[in-house]
């Protein structure tokens, strides 16, 4: 068995000499990154397809018979969207009975959803976060040991004829619903609001989901985007679909906003775990909020929603925040002040899930967790980031403020005023050489002499290095990073003493070296103009003493 169009890919290729091409495709695997295993989908080993899929599962298969001896009750939930082309037939759907296929050949039942679903519907280790480290090598080390497809594997008729398949769509959908209500403070607020809301799906799953979330909330349906609310793998109206990329790609919900007298516009991207959110300003002009400003409003209104509703003898130190490393530390200032705990983790949510697990676990509240790339988790039924479910809080937030004659952007800048100013930037410079991204990290390893970090960025005094490749942190008393040691990838942030905190990493899944900036302001320095100035002065100066692209013939991104 084969898939014909990605077998005649490689014929291709190899008709055409394309040698190298090859070999990159034939000569490495998927790897687990920040966020799972994720490629483009085409032929090749580290591609995404149909026999790269089977060989994950069976990998998968394979470790979790080894590690838990009541696996085979347990069984296994499969979810999809509605990405890939349908014409390559190579959908998410056809990806996701292969992936059934191989369990259910091996008489491992299968929770299968009869129809697309937004990622935070699918577990998926079983503390309900993402797979982390040890498990994610373990896992590889299993897919290589079983990359022979085994009887049955290409089977995807099975997920119709086997009696081990049960659809969970209807019970994990009203269950999710009903979890919702948990965090919906102000429901009778919700039905009488006059606002109004337009929602994109962005050609995803967002959809059908985001509407049922509105009505658990007493809301109105959302005004939804006609030509984005239906799925379409080719995500026909917009050159990219990432609702991050700001107003350019939600010109048709602004647009039909505007005719709707709609003044916010909420976009779920297409597998609905993330969210955008615009709102009209007095002058008629769009704000599209950064995901750091976001959390800066849904930290704020989760805890004093927590703070309106706890019982009288609910202990606020038992209360808990997190962000990515990367993101703003807006939250380490609302905990300062508001007596809760602030805790950071490494970038992706994988590790903001077990962190919240492990905190639940041990009798912890958690309110909130987010990371700067619009990914957000309003409350823990959900252990990862969840669009729909900050899509509907955002909508409650937005009425509740209407209410008291405040929008969402002044409500951000009373927030600010009241714990800090906290303007962030981030950006990257590409690198196709491997050898030089190494070499930059060292030089600041040995920046002055062997083992020592910089004490200085041009005129800018550094208090603090943190290295999450070594595991070096010099505010830590015994030198020793908090946070796990990650030597894959290269990683270090530094602490200014004027109250930025900058961190350059690499990426996981392109040649990129990205940077991000923040200046963590006291309350008292409300003067954003001067604090703006500030951050690019030093973001100036992280560039041309710690990067230096000409020299290093690092290309910037372009606008």
């Amino acid at each position: 068995m084969s898939n014909q169009k990605t077998k005649e890919q490689i014929e291709n290729l190899l008709q055409n000499g394309k040698h190298k091409e090859l070999r990159d495709r034939l000569c490495c695997r998927l790897t687990f990154g920040t966020a799972g295993l994720r490629s483009a989908m085409g032929a090749g080993f580290c591609y995404i397809n149909d026999l790269t899929v089977i060989q994950s599962t069976q990998g998968i298969y394979k470790y979790l018979e080894r590690s838990f001896s009541d696996f085979k009750q347990r069984g296994f939930v499969v979810g999809y969207d509605t990405r890939g082309q349908v014409t390559s037939n190579c959908s998410s759907k056809k990806l996701a009975k292969l992936t059934a296929a191989v369990l259910l050949a091996k008489d491992v039942p299968v929770y299968f959803f009869s129809t697309y679903v937004p990622t935070p519907f699918v577990v998926y280790w079983e503390n309900g976060a993402q797979i982390t480290s040890p498990h994610d090598k373990e896992i590889i080390k299993c897919i290589e040991e079983c990359v022979e497809p085994w009887n049955g594997s290409w089977n995807d008729n099975l997920v119709d004829t086997s009696p081990l398949r049960q659809d969970p769509l209807k019970k994990i959908c009203d269950c999710y619903m009903e979890d919702l209500k948990k965090i919906c403070y102000h429901r009778e607020l919700n039905m009488q609001t006059n606002l109004k809301f337009v929602h994109t799906s962005f050609h995803g799953v967002g959809h059908d989901y985001v509407q049922l979330a509105f009505k658990a909330f007493g809301f109105q349906p959302p005004i939804p985007v006609p030509e984005q609310k239906d799925p379409d793998p080719d995500f026909s109206t917009v050159k990219c679909p990432n609702p991050e990329e700001g107003e350019s790609v939600l010109e048709l919900s602004l647009r039909l906003a505007e005719k709707e007298s709609a003044k916010v516009v909420v976009a779920t991207d297409p597998d609905a775990d993330r969210l955008a959110v615009a709102e009209q300003q007095e002058n008629g002009c769009w704000k599209v909020f950064t995901g750091n400003e976001l959390a800066a409003l849904f930290g704020w209104w989760m805890f004093s929603c927590w703070k309106e509703n706890c019982s009288k003898d609910a202990d606020v130190k038992n209360v808990y925040m997190l962000a990515t490393t990367v993101s703003s530390k807006i939250l380490r200032a609302i905990a300062l002040k508001e007596g809760f705990h602030f805790e950071e983790t490494l970038p992706g949510f994988k590790w903001i899930g077990s962190r919240v697990k492990d905190l639940l676990d041990n009798g912890k509240e958690v309110l909130f967790a987010f990371e700067e790339s619009i990914g957000f988790m309003c409350g823990t039924s959900v252990l990862d980031k969840d669009g729909v479910s900050a899509a509907v809080v955002i909508a409650e937030m937005a009425a509740y403020l209407e209410s008291k004659n405040l929008s969402l952007a002044q409500k951000l800048i009373e927030v600010y005023e009241t714990y800090g100013y906290h303007i962030s930037k981030t950006s990257y410079f590409l690198c196709y050489d491997p050898p030089t991204i190494k070499r930059i990290f060292e030089k600041l390893r040995n920046f002055d002499a062997p083992q020592s970090y910089p004490k200085f960025c041009g005129i800018y005094n550094i208090l603090h290095v943190r290295d999450v490749t070594t595991g070096y942190d010099s505010s830590q008393p015994n030198k020793k990073s908090v946070l796990p040691v990650s030597k894959s990838s290269q990683m270090i942030t530094f602490t200014f003493q004027n109250g930025c905190v900058a961190t350059l990493r690499t990426s996981g899944t392109e040649p990129k070296i990205k940077y991000y900036a923040e200046m963590c302001a006291l309350p008292e320095q409300s003067d954003r103009a001067v604090l703006e100035e500030e951050l690019q002065k030093l973001i100036g100066a992280l560039i041309e003493n710690f990067l230096e692209p000409d020299k290093n013939g690092l290309i910037w991104r372009s606008a």
